[in-house]
């Protein structure tokens, strides 16, 4: 089946997560990418597949069929197609041989951090861009859990700046990440980097940093933009603040971009902590999350705008700032206005 072409080019040429592993089972999952329906399912070696979610013969949803005998079978007419995305079976018509016109539209597909990634663009067009870069991602010293997803009625983008954002923990996460009576934020230093910024210097003070916080403390962060919809803190608070000896933690952001306003989000955490059930601490960030979601759902106009004129800015907005300001620079415009 010939690729139409892509109406979010530059969007369609990176690596977006849109189900988590465990979600793909024994028969097709449906999902959504930059308003692309998708279908998910496994071939026969366990192997996941990303193809768009409409069968060629009469457009019928895929993910509404099954798999059967290492094919996806189409729940109209029973077309099967091979893992390849050819077309191999045509039972209205037992002897005939499908051309290679016939087959599904198939996307490039891999795993990571417990999520499946897709990239929309065809080979034709060049080389899909790397994965976003999660540093902690393998490092033996800490362990990994993933939370969610969080279907969220807002862009990519405004999620983004909004975990970039220190200056709202004094009010959106008060008593948490933040508290009221010290909401200020001191000077930080922001560069440019290939994928988007690195924020370094960047400090806040938090009554209960993460879920082994004993006191208040004064917590050191660091941010990185690793893609246009992925985002990396680092979080290391004050010695002697948590139950936890050398606690210290990284929390990956990723955004699949369903729609220019619709988005769904998980959290990868790395943590120095192998004894803590995995419900506890994706109890905490839920929290966290639940939090924020109410006031990004609340902003108008839900698409980031870029224009320098439309938002007002200070100096504690210099990560986000930049961040629309790569934005900008990289053509990026789902979910941007």
């Amino acid at each position: 089946m010939q690729s139409p072409a892509l109406p979010h080019a530059t969007e369609s040429s990176h690596w977006h997560p849109v189900a988590s592993v465990q979600a793909v089972g024994a028969q097709p999952v449906a999902a959504q990418l930059l308003d692309q329906a998708l279908v998910l399912w496994r071939d026969e070696s366990g192997a996941i597949h990303a193809w768009a979610d409409q069968c060629p013969h009469r457009g019928a949803r895929l993910s509404l069929g099954r798999v059967c005998h290492g094919h996806l079978e189409c729940p109209y007419h029973g077309w099967q197609f091979a893992a390849s995305g050819a077309c191999v079976r045509v039972p209205a018509l037992p002897a005939f041989v499908p051309p290679a016109g016939h087959g599904a539209r198939v996307f490039a597909v891999q795993q990571w951090c417990g999520l499946v990634w897709v990239c929309l663009a065809p080979p034709a067009e060049g080389a899909a861009r790397a994965l976003p870069s999660f540093a902690a991602q393998g490092d033996a010293r800490l362990r990994q859990v993933l939370c969610g997803p969080y279907d969220v009625a807002t862009s990519a983008p405004r999620i983004v700046e909004n975990f970039l954002d220190m200056a709202h923990f004094g009010f959106v996460h008060d008593g948490w990440l933040g508290a009221r009576a010290s909401p200020e934020i001191a000077d930080y230093q922001v560069q440019p980097t290939p994928t988007g910024l690195l924020a370094t210097g960047c400090s806040a003070w938090q009554p209960q940093s993460n879920l082994h916080s004993t006191r208040a403390a004064l917590v050191q962060y660091q941010y990185e933009v690793t893609g246009p919809y992925s985002a990396v803190l680092t979080k290391v608070p004050e010695a002697g603040s948590t139950t936890v000896q050398d606690w210290h933690e990284s929390i990956a952001l990723f955004i699949c971009p369903l729609a220019p306003e619709r988005s769904r989000v998980w959290f990868c955490l790395a943590v120095a902590d192998f004894a803590t059930p995995d419900a506890q601490l994706q109890d905490f960030q839920h929290t966290i999350f639940t939090q924020d979601q109410p006031v990004l759902e609340s902003q108008n106009p839900r698409r980031l705008p870029l224009d320098v004129h439309a938002e007002v800015h200070t100096a504690a907005d210099k990560a986000s700032a930049a961040y629309r300001r790569f934005l900008r620079e990289a053509g990026i415009g789902f979910g941007t206005c």
